[in-house]
């Protein structure tokens, strides 16, 4: 199983944005710190999520496990449903997208543990 950590940030609420992708698996660790523009904290956290999914796709990943340390973004995915109709066209691009894997998790985790997606995610927001 591929182990996916992915983090949004924002410099400002709405700021450049960036998004980090840190993959484990298969005895490799893959990073990507990917430049999002301008956009709210809440929207990089998507786009990361969605930025970390088509990357898996790309490289042929069919089982993976996302980390966040988004609650929002979490528990939108596993309840399907989005209170901010803001994040409606987001979380329906994640759940198609989340369709084309064979086994598909994501789980909630500390920011503390999720050090090196929150590393990338600010680095590409210096990269804009």
């Amino acid at each position: 199983m591929i182990e996916v950590y992915v983090d949004g940030a924002s410099a400002g609420d709405p700021g450049l944005s960036g998004a980090g992708v840190f993959i484990r698996g298969h005895g490799t660790a893959e990073q990507y710190s990917l430049p999002l523009g301008k956009m709210t904290n809440h929207e990089a956290e998507y786009h990361a999520l969605i930025k970390g999914m088509e990357i898996c796709q790309k490289q042929g990943y069919k089982v993976v496990s996302f980390r966040t340390d988004s609650q929002l973004v979490d528990q939108a995915i596993e309840k399907k449903f989005v209170k901010n109709k803001t994040f409606y066209p987001l979380l329906q691009q994640v759940l198609e997208l989340s369709e084309q894997f064979d086994l598909f998790f994501i789980k909630w985790i500390p920011s503390k543990e999720n050090k090196v997606a929150d590393q990338l995610a600010r680095a590409a927001i210096l990269k804009q």
